[in-house]
This record gives structure tokens, C-alpha cells and sequence, in this order.
């Protein structure tokens, strides 16, 4: 299958969208949303239910209109708070959640559908329906009816159906959730690899971290109808903008206290003691002695019995004493759920058992502990 092929001036954006606003009654859904997806590139956005991502994607998809702002494709306007594109004439097409197969049509016919819509030759349909499916691995499939196939294999017509046409730009609206975990992480490889191949440009919406850490060029972090951060999953990952962003990708353990050092010898005075970390968030929100919390991800850490030899002696580590509650084995590793001396609640990995009442030091490395101000 070929790359969609546009005329467009260079350097602009392929989808571009401007002080974007939707309200639901007195509820605001979207508060001035501004972003840009180039060609070929894969933005997944991530945010808690909500958040308004599933908004944003039917304003681009033109299932709903805007109460103001702007969405351009290739420079041009096709949403306004006054004037609308159809969706069928916006060049993009849309994989849904619940695969939003014609149940009574084959798989031939389900990828075919836009095709005829178009008027193409019979031919022309045969070719592009068959380079499709061998793309997404269904030879042989073309005779069975969506409800003898596999959750998988609805997908992949479903990807087959909406590729088939050549889209300008793919929606994907929560593509894998109906899935099981195995199928989940198979199917992301295989969607980011076809993606990329074809060098699609995709604007992917979804709640699960793992999905859109495999699928993207960018995430875009949401949060209350506004974007809380826009970066490389890298730079997400690394350095969280908010507390919000932090927990989303998860670092669930929180250590609560009072803000000490600078913003470049930072650190959280509490009561695990003095722990060091890189500041987070808006510059300048930390002030001296200002109620502050410390987050990190139950994988940065590693634990040790009391007693056990730190690391190292340079800095590096922070070692927070706990005491353990709950061990739960996943196969790898243990899950351990632990308390601070503060009663904080912490959860851990663990390479081996630990039992309730035992006391353990998790070694946190200092670039992985995120402070914010509260």
C-alpha cells in the first residue's frame, strides 16, 4: 500500500489546532487547546476519564463541532465555530474502540466499503482491498463475517478498512481496550511498525501509558480540558510536568514534606529524612520550606533488607526505611506493599518475598524522585 499522497505548502503542519474550546451545558470539555501534528508523525494523548482527549478527538474527526477556536488541515480551516468540513470530505479516517464492523458484510466487503463509496473500478477495488489485507496478515479471511473472527483479527480489518482509502490523517479512538493483554501488546508492536512503515500520520487517543509509550512520536499529557504537557515519551517520562503527569505515568508513591535546597540541589525534608531529587513543574512554584511532595515509580526502587550495604556513599541514592504489609508474586518479581514512618502508603518491587512486619530500605537513585510543590 502506498503513501497518502499530498500537495500541501511547506512547513505546515498537517493538522494544526488553534485556542480550541467545547462546552457540554455548564460544563467546559475543552479550555483553549493549541497543538500541531506534522506529517508522519504519531501523537498518542494520555489522561485520566474526563480529561477531555475523546472530546478532542470527535472536534478533528468532525463528529462534533467547536464552540470556538480553529481546526486546520493542510492550512486549511475544517471546524469553526460557525462553519464545518463533513466528515467524509476531511480526508480522515477513524478506527473505533468497538471495531464498527458491518456485521452482515464479509471482510471483503467491510474493507471495501469506502472504495465503493468512491466509485472506483472493480479492479482497482480487488487490488487495494487485497494489498490491504496482506498488509494486516488476513489472506484467506475475506469470506468470514466479523463475528467469526478473533478480537484481533476485528482490529485488523478495522485498521485494513480504514487504511484501504488512504487517509490523510488515521484517528484511533481507544483501538485495543476491547482486547486481552497479550493481543494488547501485540497489536501495539504491529500497529506502530505498519504506522511507521506507511509513514502515517495518526492522532491516537488512549488511557493505557504502555499503548501509547509504543505508539508515539509524542505524547500529549491532558488534564481538566487542557494540555499538561506535550513532549517526546522520553522527556514525559523522565521529567513529569505535573503531579497529575507523574501519577498518570506511574509514579503512584508520594512522600510528603517541606521543599529544601534550590532547583538544582533540590530536595524534600519529611519524615524519611532529607531526600534529594530533581525539581518538577512550574518554574519557580517551589518556594523555601513550602509545603512540597516527592513522587517515584514503584520500579525506580530497589529493595533491601535493613541492614543490608547501601550502593554507594556519593549522593546518589536516597534510602527510605519502610515496613512491609503485603507481598503478592507476579512472576518476575513481588509486589510488596509497604508503609513509611509516616504511615504513607508505598508500593514496591521486590526480587524476592518480604514478610508482612519486616523492615526494608528502598534505594531510591535521585534523578528518578520527582518534586512538586502542593
Amino acid at each position: 500500500m502506498s503513501q497518502p499522497q499530498t500537495v500541501h505548502a511547506p512547513g505546515v503542519p498537517l493538522l494544526e489546532i488553534r485556542n480550541l474550546q467545547k462546552s457540554y451545558g455548564g460544563f467546559q470539555a475543552l479550555g483553549g487547546i493549541n497543538l500541531e501534528l506534522q506529517e508522519g508523525e504519531i501523537i498518542s494523548v494520555l489522561g485520566p476519564s474526563g480529561c477531555g482527549k475523546s472530546t478532542l478527538l470527535q472536534l478533528v474527526a468532525g463528529l462534533s463541532q467547536p464552540d470556538g477556536g480553529e481546526i486546520l488541515l493542510h492550512g486549511k480551516a475544517i471546524a469553526t465555530a460557525s462553519r464545518m468540513t463533513p466528515p467524509e470530505k476531511r480526508g480522515i479516517n477513524m478506527v473505533f474502540q468497538d471495531y464498527a464492523l458491518w456485521p452482515h458484510m464479509n471482510v471483503y466487503d467491510n474493507v471495501a466499503y469506502g472504495l465503493r463509496q468512491k466509485r472506483l473500478s472493480a479492479q482497482a477495488i480487488k487490488q487495494k482491498v487485497e494489498e490491504a489485507l496482506t498488509l494486516l496478515q488476513l489472506e484467506g479471511f475475506e469470506r468470514r463475517l466479523p463475528p467469526q473472527l478473533s478480537g484481533g483479527q476485528q482490529q485488523r480489518v478495522a485498521i485494513a478498512r480504514a487504511l484501504v482509502t488512504e487517509p490523510r490523517l488515521m484517528l484511533l479512538d481507544e483501538p485495543l481496550s476491547n482486547l486481552d493483554m497479550r493481543l494488547r501488546v501485540e497489536m501495539r508492536t504491529e500497529m506502530s511498525v505498519l504506522f511507521r512503515r506507511l509513514k502515517m500520520s495518526v492522532f491516537h487517543v488512549t488511557h493505557d501509558p504502555e499503548e501509547a509509550f509504543a505508539m508515539a512520536d509524542k505524547l500529549l499529557l491532558m488534564r481538566s480540558g487542557a494540555i499538561d504537557q506535550l513532549d517526546t515519551p522520553m522527556a514525559c517520562y523522565n521529567k513529569p510536568a505535573s503531579r497529575q503527569a507523574a501519577s498518570l505515568l506511574g509514579a503512584i508513591n508520594v512522600l510528603s514534606g517541606t521543599f529544601a535546597g534550590t532547583p538544582g540541589d533540590a530536595a524534600l525534608q519529611g519524615s524519611a529524612g532529607l531526600l534529594c531529587g530533581i525539581v518538577c513543574g512550574p518554574d519557580g512554584s517551589l518556594r523555601a520550606e513550602g509545603r512540597a511532595e516527592l513522587r517515584f515509580r514503584p520500579e525506580a526502587v530497589k529493595v533491601l533488607p535493613a541492614g543490608a550495604e547501601a550502593s554507594n556513599e556519593s549522593g546518589d541514592f536516597n534510602r527510605i526505611e519502610a515496613t512491609v504489609i503485603h507481598s503478592t508474586f507476579e512472576g518476575t518479581k513481588w509486589r510488596t506493599m509497604a508503609e513509611s514512618a509516616a504511615g504513607e502508603r508505598l508500593y514496591l518491587f521486590s526480587e524476592e518475598q518480604r514478610d508482612g512486619g519486616s523492615i526494608i530500605h528502598a534505594e531510591l537513585p535521585r534523578e528518578s524522585a520527582y518534586i512538586y510543590a502542593t
